[in-house]
């Protein structure tokens, strides 16, 4: 894992300060590659890369890194998992001199080789600028499925590119005008969606995507080299799909279990996290991995029971963190000055303490992100299926529902029954992409309109969902849904949280389930193998790993990381949250009208509506705010 950051010529040639400017964007990416940093300069480019050594220890996989002849070049962050296989396939080892044992410099050969068409090949994560000097030609490439980041911003006769949105603001010319339809979407789905960012200049390359780069026109176009479709095969039984998702899993748990550094595991207690610690013991690694585990202070938040379970079946080395309100609370700040922007999500914070505990015993760990999204485990894909059965009653008879949901007490446990009858039966009223939304979504979209001031004219957040799910003709409505999560909540919730906490304390995420060979056979398994009746998810993953993991594992239901905050914005939180809930915060950032914050606060506070979620995006962006734009002082929390 690494950071990479430079500068590509749209003209004119590159200047000294041009050179000075990827050396800074650089500077401020060391956490993402304490080990070593290179920059590489021309009058076409300027490549800056940091490096965390995970495979190849040696200087000899420093990075940038060149062929032979020094007429291609590579920037790189990431880890492509089946190298070897593509450095023996491919016979490269007899057509080019390796100086290394590293992935940076297969993937050189396989461009000289192939050429951008190597892509195709690839099976891991990725985000690199390979610049072909002989072509007068770079590229911006990101992985499949969007797991590792990279954000560009186009001055005149400039392209820059980064790992992170800090690196833009040691440019010169950044002038951070804040993208206001940016936060007025963050603050309906607790994420930046697509390709916006709290800047209006930076812009996130999406996942299966590439910039092509003409360095001597100066022109650059972007395209998909890579499509998330499904296909179902309804020729596929149930047996052969259980049994070829072992054989794959297997095989990408292998490949993910590749490094010279010290590696380990999350283990939350959940079928994903379980079933990797399942067939890491399997090949052998299980007595010898760390595995780590959030203990949330709360107790319907917790999962320590399932995680012990697991650890006394397989005894890997264990660590146990504690996540409770001071933890969380004196990492709010730290862990938004490596965020870069605004994040809604509960479990960012407990994996920034995580990743914080693990670094001193690995500079690897194997996480179980993406097997919701593969194995459509998510309580909202069930959700779909009921809504189905749901909606053959009669409308008198569903209104009766809602109103009877309405009238339910708030609940400020994890998941409360209040919660989960009323954003059911209001969202089965909607159309598939609709409900979809609604079921996610974090505030109205009325209350954000009158949250954030001038969005009369925003489109409708929703739009997302529904443009895309419109956008393929495929007959199967679960797998239009599946690539709204992969597209929308993957790479702008699930990603941006694992990469920065994690890399913030110089360690490196793996997720064997977003793996192109696996992905591309679980999209060709029926639906209903995916999701089983009416309310069984990720089945076929369930009957692939029975007899290997604990029954009672084995049939759990998603619970999922999260931070209690509706309950300690009561109790441990309020103080704070008081602090930043003031006219003079809310004001000064021209984002957020104070009015509907005060009334969603004491609404919260009176207990009328838990609204905890919705406080802690409005939380989320004060405090940026104040690091990114309003003071820029963020640099002095990146310890």
């Amino acid at each position: 894992m690494c950071g990479i950051a430079g500068v590509l010529s749209l003209g004119a040639p590159l200047r000294d300060e041009d050179a000075a400017a990827a050396e800074a964007m650089t500077g401020v990416l060391r956490h993402r590659g304490p080990d070593s940093r290179g920059l590489f300069r021309d009058e076409r480019c300027a490549l800056g890369n940091t490096r965390l050594k995970i495979i190849d220890l040696s200087e000899q996989g420093a990075l940038p890194m060149t062929n032979e002849d020094g007429t291609v070049r590579l920037c790189y962050n990431g880890e492509v998992t089946n190298f070897r296989e593509l450095k023996a396939r491919f016979r490269l080892a007899e057509k080019h001199r390796f100086r290394s044992e590293s992935d940076s410099e297969v993937l050189l050969h396989l461009y000289e080789e192939l050429g951008i068409a190597f892509l195709a090949e690839l099976s891991g994560v990725f985000a690199l600028c390979l610049y072909d000097q002989r072509a007068g030609k770079a590229f911006l490439v990101r992985d499949f499925y969007g797991v590792r980041p990279l954000f560009y911003m186009e001055k005149p006769e400039r392209l820059y590119f980064s790992s992170e949105i800090k690196s833009m603001l040691e440019v010169p010319s950044f002038q951070g005008t804040v993208d206001r339809e940016a936060i007025f979407h963050f603050l309906q789905l607790a994420y930046i969606p697509d390709v916006h960012t709290p800047f209006a200049e930076v812009r996130e390359l999406q996942g299966g995507r590439l910039i092509e780069v003409d360095l001597a026109a100066g022109k650059h176009s972007e395209r998909a080299y890579y499509d998330l479709r499904y296909a179902p095969d309804y020729s596929i039984t149930e047996a052969e799909a259980a049994k070829t998702v072992r054989e794959l899993l297997r095989d990408s748990v292998r490949r993910n279990l590749i490094s010279d550094a010290p590696l380990g595991l999350t283990l939350s207690g959940g079928v994903d996290t379980s079933t990797i610690l399942a067939l890491a013991a399997e090949a052998g690694a299980g007595r010898e991995l760390h595995t780590f585990s959030i203990r949330m202070t709360e107790p319907s938040f917790d999962e320590t029971r399932y995680q012990r379970l697991m650890v006394e079946r397989f005894r890997p080395v264990h660590h146990e963190v504690i996540a409770g309100p001071a933890q969380v609370r004196g990492s709010l700040l730290p862990h938004m000055a490596f965020m870069d922007e605004p994040m809604g999500d509960g479990s960012a914070i407990p994996l920034y303490l995580l990743a914080k505990a693990a670094k001193p015993h690995v500079s690897v760990l194997l996480s179980g992100e993406g097997g919701d999204e593969v194995f459509n485990a998510y309580e909202t894909h069930r959700a779909y299926k009921v809504r189905a059965f749901y909606r053959r009653f009669p409308a008198a008879l569903r209104a009766l529902a809602r109103g009877a949901a309405q009238a339910l007490p708030a609940g400020f446990t994890k998941l409360p029954l209040d919660f989960l009858a009323r954003r059911f039966t209001e969202g089965a009223e909607l159309g598939v992409p609709e409900s979809h939304f609604h079921w996610r979504h974090v505030l109205p979209d009325a209350e954000c309109r009158k949250l954030v001031p001038g969005s009369a004219d925003f489109p409708r957040t929703d739009a997302f969902f529904t443009k895309l799910y419109g956008s393929v003709d495929w007959e199967e409505e679960l797998n239009r849904l599946s690539l709204v999560d992969w597209k929308y909540f993957f790479i702008g919730d699930v990603m941006v949280k694992n990469d920065r906490v994690l890399m913030a304390h110089s360690v490196e995420a793996r997720f064997p389930y977003a793996d192109r060979l696996l992905m591309d056979y679980v999209t060709r398994i029926p639906p209903e193998l995916r999701v089983k009746g009416l309310f069984t998810g990720r089945y076929i993953q369930r009957q692939a790993m029975k007899d290997l993991l604990p029954r009672e594992i084995c049939r759990r239901q998603n619970m999922g990381l999260e931070t209690p905050h509706s309950v300690w914005f009561f109790r441990e939180f309020r103080e704070l949250a008081e602090s930043y809930f003031t006219r003079e915060r809310v004001e000064r950032t021209g984002l957020l009208e104070f009015g509907p914050v005060r009334e969603l606060w004491e609404d919260h506070l009176a207990r009328r509506r838990d609204n905890g979620r919705a406080l802690w995006c409005i939380l989320s962006v004060l405090i940026w705010f104040e690091l990114f734009v309003h003071t820029r002082d963020y640099k002095k929390h990146l310890k």
